[in-house]
């Protein structure tokens, strides 16, 4: 029983859009119709202005010049810009097996188009990638290096600037998917020397269809073939009417997250370990996947030994939570992620994974363990498996 209340703890998958975001695109929606792109009159202009506005926003999120902000519909067309556009002599791209499917299906995708070889580097249980064996496969015939800043499912935030010291040295390009990490950790890729960076409007609370792809213009330039032809807008990597509202919400959204990350990321890692503490204080057999403190702050990721996920999903209605098994056959599979972390099955079949949030509160967090823990236990109790106490 949900008694009526629901409880959204999937803020991975997306984030409720903010209400100071919709009052910010609500003008874009109604009375302010321009295209940007027709600079002859007042109402392409305005809207070009508006346009230009969110850049400037979008770019203070990561520290990039606004000018090097490409607007895309999301990170997932943005990590098939960054892939399938870059060109080069070399033949080689590296990227790791806990990748999103959009890295990892860009990446299948050019390498079975010809000439481009891709190397997938495996992570540890932590879910970190090993410093020697990417220093091993980043070498003078590599093109480009794609890791993710902060994983979908278990959180784990890789060591970025020591990746992209690794490649100015062999001289790649470095790619980064951060739609999971901006907004909620500090990103300066001027500082980290990152080449090309995809971000997402709806995981920072903007609005689901617009994102980004940061694209560096100097030292080194990115020079990217674009992958939608046709009016030559963002510099002419990605043609098509942009979507002023969206664009706008997610300049607002990059602009409130900046101002407070350092304190939301205080209150949700707060939550996340009382979450934590209080599920370990209530079960046994409950393990934590992904390393314990480099990870998002609002990001759990635990196995439940003895319990399948989805039945856990089941009892706990109206509690969004994700399981992290993609069910794209008939067949649920393990997450491609936690079979990458080496996890044996019944675990990896056995996990959840909470998303915490800007709108997240410590009374959902109580209810949440208590309605866990109860699950869990009745569910164990079915269980010829389980022998602790029931």
């Amino acid at each position: 029983m949900n008694n009526g209340r629901r409880i959204y703890l999937d803020h991975h998958a997306t984030t409720p859009l903010d209400p100071r975001v919709f009052e910010a695109m609500k003008p874009w929606l109604t009375e302010k119709f321009g295209n940007a792109a027709s600079r002859e009159h007042d109402f392409g202009r305005e809207a070009a202005d508006a346009v230009e506005a969110a850049r400037v926003q979008v770019a203070g999120l990561i520290n990039c010049d606004e000018s090097e902000i490409v607007f895309t519909s999301g990170a997932t067309e943005s990590d098939n810009l960054a892939i399938k556009g870059i060109k080069g002599p070399r033949n080689k791209i590296v990227t790791v097996a806990t990748e999103h499917p959009a890295v990892l299906d860009s990446c299948a995708a050019v390498e079975r188009a010809g000439n481009i070889k891709v190397a997938r580097l495996g992570v540890g249980l932590d879910g970190l990638i090993d410093p020697k064996e990417l220093q091993a496969a980043v070498d003078d015939r590599t093109l480009l290096v794609s890791v993710m800043f902060a994983n979908n499912e278990i959180g784990v935030l890789q060591d970025l600037p020591a990746i992209a010291a690794l490649c100015k040295a062999r001289g790649a390009i470095f790619h980064s998917d951060a739609a999971q990490a901006a907004g909620k950790v500090p990103i300066d890729v001027r500082a980290m020397d990152i080449h090309l960076m995809s971000l997402s409007a709806h995981k920072l609370y903007g609005p689901k269809g617009v994102g980004a792809l940061y694209v560096r213009k100097r030292n080194p330039r990115v020079k990217l073939e674009p992958l939608i032809d046709g009016g030559g807008h963002e510099r002419g990597l990605r043609s098509g009417t942009l979507n002023v509202p969206a664009i706008v919400g997610f300049g607002a959204a990059c602009e409130l997250a900046r101002a407070e990350m350092k304190s939301e990321g205080e209150r949700l890692r707060k939550l996340r370990d009382r979450l934590w503490e209080g599920l370990r204080s209530r079960l046994d057999h409950i393990t934590l996947n992904g390393h314990p403190e480099r990870r998002l702050p609002g990001n759990l990721n635990a196995s439940f030994r003895y319990v399948e996920s989805e039945s856990l999903m089941v009892a706990l209605a109206g509690i969004a939570v994700s399981s992290g098994a993609a069910c794209t056959t008939a067949k649920a599979e393990p997450s491609h992620v936690l079979k990458a972390l080496g996890l044996p099955e019944d675990l990896a079949r056995a996990s959840i994974r909470f998303g915490l949030g800007r709108f997240t509160t410590a009374e959902e967090i109580d209810i949440v363990i208590e309605r866990v823990a109860g699950a869990v236990k009745k569910l164990r109790k079915l269980s010829p498996l389980y022998k602790g106490p029931r």
